[in-house]
Formats: structure tokens, C-alpha cells, sequence
């Protein structure tokens, strides 16, 4: 059953929230944190980090069995990290409480596996960032914060900078931008990106720019110091990766992260035979999974493999049509094959070597 999530909140007549008073003095009192977000000591951003989906019982409660089951799944199969209350939690959809409980599940299986926690924190307002990131400082596991860039609202790309310059200097974590602009209706150029990137405190992005354009070359082409890009955007990975990105952060990656970590490894040593193909696999399992509103498609797979117990989401979305998951799950299967065939190739030339190194 849900908690009541209702709680009394005090008239706020300035800026500075009590969120943020507690921000700041745990700042205050933790410097040597704080200097770590400036630059030195940030988290590695690389590899693929899963941003988690909120699966649901039967009586639409958060399922937090199932949750943790996933995170450890992921982790096991080599994913660097988690994600907790991106998009694909379906976060906007979840009351307080629930948002606590999924938060909480998360940092306690990263405790557990020494891994990286992400969590979602983006906000509108940059008051509401604010008090979003600083409930995050009494949580260790927390590397970093995923912050979108304010949508609906629209501001300049000089009060992009603004605002996110003002979070970062107030955050107790380090910040990844969320740059998503069919999301947010803001694009922004290359210029800004970057710019972006150099701010201290900032030590990543997550792109899904919803292709590859000439402001994507030119920001891969010229990145800020000690500054991480991801792909956001699941299908298009493999290029980004081939033009620099250091891994992604991606919802499909719940229904086959040992491709996708066998993709980044690819790429990172060289082997273009193999991440290639691998590539294009990937990205048709990425279109599969995104052919109706994200997370359906993704849920309703894992639910027809047993991993969560139903495939629901919540209003405004709907569950993923029959046709999309059983589409889903043939492409999945047939990346399933390809994986089982090359770990024999491997296994037999490994046995053909042995051999013929005993002159046999």
C-alpha cells in the first residue's frame, strides 16, 4: 500500500529554501566533498550506466523487490552504474514517497556493489533544482546528479549557463547535464555545450540530441577537460562512441547489458570487426524497445521474461501494445543467438590453440 505522502511545508518567502539551508551547511561542514565536485575526484564517467525502471505489483505499488533484482542484474552483467528517477522511472508519475523508497533501494544495492549511483534531479526552476539537489547530500552512494536542462519554460542559452552555473555551485554532488531538446523544446549549440562542460561542477553530459548534427561533431571534436559525454539516445551509441563518447546512459540496456558493455569495449580497444556489427544489432534492438513511449516496451519484455511482475505504467502513458513487445523480443532473441554463437567461435578457436601449442 502507498504511504501518505503529504507533508506540511513552511511558507517560503526567499529564495533560499530549508532544503537548501541544510545543502549548505552540509557543504559547510563537508569541504573537502565539496572541493571534489570542483574537478579533482569526480566520478569516472564511462561504460553504461542503466537508468532503472520503477516496475509496479498488481495493486500498483512499487515493487522494490523487483527493483533491487534489477539493479543487481544490471550490475552483474557489467553495466558501471545505475540510474535512479531518470525519464525511464517513469519519475514525474511517483509520489514522494515512493520516489524515497526507489532512491533508497538504489543507494543501498550500490552501497552493497561499491557502484555508482546516479540520480535524477532535474527541475524547471532553478529554486526547485535547488531543493532537488540538496536532498541529495545525505546519501554517500549518490556520484552524481542527472540534470535536464529547465523544458517548457525556455529560457536563453545564457540562462541555461546561468542556471546550471547556480546549481553547480550549490550542489553537494557532481552534476551531469541532461541535454534532451525535443524533451525540453531548448536546443543548444555547440558553443554552449561546451560551455556548459567547463563549469566547475559539472562533469558530464548525457546527449540526445536525436541524431548526429554538425553541433555534435563539433562538441565531440572539442571537449572540455576532464568532462564525459553519454549517449542519451539508445540507437545511436555506436557512433557517438565512435566519435568519443565515453559510454551511455540507456533504457534498452535493461534487456541486453552485456552487448552493450561488450559495444563500449569494442570501441574503447579498437575493434571495429566486432563493434560494428555489434552496433547495428544494438541499435535495432534500441528502436524495438522505443517504438511506443518509453519505458512500455522495455517493461513489457521484462515482464515476459519473469523480471518484473507486471509490464504497467502509469497515466499518461499505457502499457506497450502485444505487437511492440513480441517485436521487442524476436530482436532480442536474435541478438540472444548471435551472442551464444560467438562465445562458442571463441571457445573452439581457444581449444584449436591449446592444441596445436601441445603439438598436438
Amino acid at each position: 500500500m502507498r504511504q501518505d505522502t503529504q507533508q506540511t511545508r513552511t511558507p517560503r518567502d526567499t529564495r533560499e529554501t530549508r532544503d537548501t539551508r541544510k545543502a549548505r551547511d552540509t557543504r559547510d561542514a563537508r569541504p573537502a566533498r565539496h572541493a571534489r565536485n570542483r574537478r579533482a575526484g569526480a566520478p569516472v564517467l564511462d561504460g553504461i550506466h542503466v537508468p532503472l525502471v520503477t516496475p509496479f505489483a498488481a495493486d500498483g505499488s512499487v515493487a522494490v523487490d523487483a527493483l533491487e533484482a534489477l539493479a543487481h542484474r544490471v550490475l552483474d552483467a557489467g553495466a558501471s552504474g545505475i540510474v535512479a528517477l531518470g525519464t525511464t522511472a517513469e519519475s514525474a508519475a511517483l509520489e514522494e514517497a515512493e520516489r524515497e523508497a526507489v532512491t533508497e533501494v538504489c543507494a543501498r544495492v550500490c552501497r552493497e556493489r561499491d557502484a555508482p549511483l546516479v540520480v535524477g534531479a532535474g527541475a524547471a526552476s532553478t529554486a526547485a533544482g535547488e531543493a532537488a539537489l540538496a536532498r541529495l547530500a545525505r546519501r554517500p552512494e549518490v556520484r552524481a546528479a542527472l540534470v535536464t536542462v529547465p523544458s517548457f519554460v525556455r529560457p536563453s542559452e545564457a540562462g541555461v549557463l546561468a542556471h546550471f552555473a547556480r546549481l553547480a555551485e550549490v550542489s553537494p554532488v557532481p552534476l551531469i547535464v541532461y541535454h534532451i531538446p525535443y524533451r525540453t523544446a531548448r536546443s543548444l549549440d555547440a558553443t554552449t555545450l561546451r560551455a556548459l562542460g567547463a563549469l566547475p561542477g559539472v562533469v558530464g553530459m548525457k546527449y540526445a540530441g536525436g541524431g548526429i548534427d554538425a553541433d555534435t561533431v563539433a562538441l565531440l571534436g572539442d571537449l572540455p577537460d576532464d568532462f564525459a559525454v553519454l549517449a542519451g539516445d539508445d540507437a545511436y551509441l555506436s557512433p557517438l562512441l565512435a566519435m568519443g563518447a565515453s559510454g551511455g546512459i540507456l533504457a534498452s540496456a535493461h534487456l541486453a547489458t552485456r552487448r552493450f558493455v561488450e559495444l563500449v569495449e569494442a570501441w574503447r580497444v579498437g575493434d571495429l570487426p566486432r563493434a560494428r556489427p555489434l552496433g547495428h544489432a544494438l541499435a535495432r534492438l534500441s528502436a524495438a524497445a522505443f517504438a511506443e513511449p518509453n519505458p512500455a516496451v522495455t517493461k513489457g519484455v521484462l515482464h515476459a521474461r519473469g523480471l518484473i511482475p507486471t509490464p504497467d505504467v502509469r497515466l499518461p502513458l499505457l502499457p506497450a501494445s502485444g505487437a511492440a513487445v513480441t517485436a521487442a523480443l524476436e530482436v532480442l532473441e536474435v541478438l540472444e543467438a548471435g551472442e551464444g554463437r560467438e562465445v562458442r567461435e571463441v571457445r573452439d578457436a581457444h581449444e584449436v590453440g591449446t592444441v596445436e601449442r601441445n603439438g598436438a
